[in-house]
């Protein structure tokens, strides 16, 4: 895992979001405890700057939250009248036209993409609450590992809302489509056991062992050749949308590119 940031000093370091690079690995830390690591439109342009700044050297990023909680979700001050200073409330949001609140959305949305990109992967570390906005964000990742106390929950069906920032495509992959929708329409916690039944989360520890549990895993990813995990995760990713035959077809082109590349007959 990557050294401690006061060693580094910080690439970003702004609106509760903290960006550390070391090397191959990139930490990226939510930063306002306090509040619950509660999001809003500043956080997320703030992750998204993250994503734009971080330099080709890193293969692995960590997301992980200062405090007992990952995240508790959108902060409430959203809903108000006034919302965020300098930032146009969700109300006023809804009464502009379908293509700005669309292109509006676009714009937060970037903050929880970048995560699945090739030549990454990512891994959060989920302690405590993680709520709406900060469900989806620990779904998009490629990887949770948890603490025993982590609360998984997707509230914004309850609150008139429907999930928006990515979460929806990831959970269905990782549960399937009944279990999502129970997940979602109920707004029910996911405590660690059955995230790890379910496939939402790849291991569960003590709450004390959550960074050695990632610096191992991390390590363990470090521990193979770049370009062979690339080609195994768009492998991965590609295998939902493609029937048998086409997936067969791609082991077989990303092997051959593998061979080509360990004889040094690459392009």
């Amino acid at each position: 895992m990557a050294s401690p940031a006061h060693d580094l000093g910080p690439v970003l370091d702004q609106d509760g979001v903290r960006l550390t690079v070391d090397d191959a690995i990139a930490t990226v830390t939510l930063t306002n405890p306090a509040k619950r690591n509660a999001q809003s439109p500043a956080l997320w342009r703030a992750l998204a700057e993250a994503g734009r700044l971080l330099p080709g050297s890193v293969r692995v990023v960590v997301l992980r939250a200062e405090g007992k909680s990952f995240s508790a979700g959108l902060d409430r001050q959203a809903f108000t009248p006034e919302g965020f200073d300098g930032e146009p409330s969700f109300i006023d949001l809804a009464r502009g036209g379908d293509a700005e609140l669309d292109a509006t959305i676009t714009a937060y949305q970037e903050a929880f993409t970048w995560w699945r990109r090739s030549d990454i992967l990512s891994v959060a570390a989920v302690q405590g609450h993680a709520i709406g906005a900060g469900f989806q964000l620990a779904l998009a990742c490629d990887l949770r590992v948890v603490a025993e106390d982590v609360q998984f929950a997707m509230r914004e069906t309850s609150l008139g809302l429907v999930p928006d920032l990515t979460g929806t495509h990831p959970l269905v992959s990782l549960v399937g489509y009944a279990r999502a929708l129970e997940i979602c329409a109920t707004g029910r916690f996911v405590a660690a056991e059955e995230a790890v039944a379910t496939g939402l989360a790849n291991i569960a520890v003590p709450v004390g062992q959550l960074d050695g549990a990632v610096h191992d895993l991390v390590s363990a990813v470090l521990a193979a050749p770049r370009d062979a995990v690339i080609e195994t995760k768009a492998l991965l990713q590609g295998a939902q949308h493609r029937d048998y035959e086409s997936q067969r077809a791609a082991e077989r082109a990303a092997q051959a590119r593998r061979l080509r590349d360990l004889a040094g007959l690459g392009e």
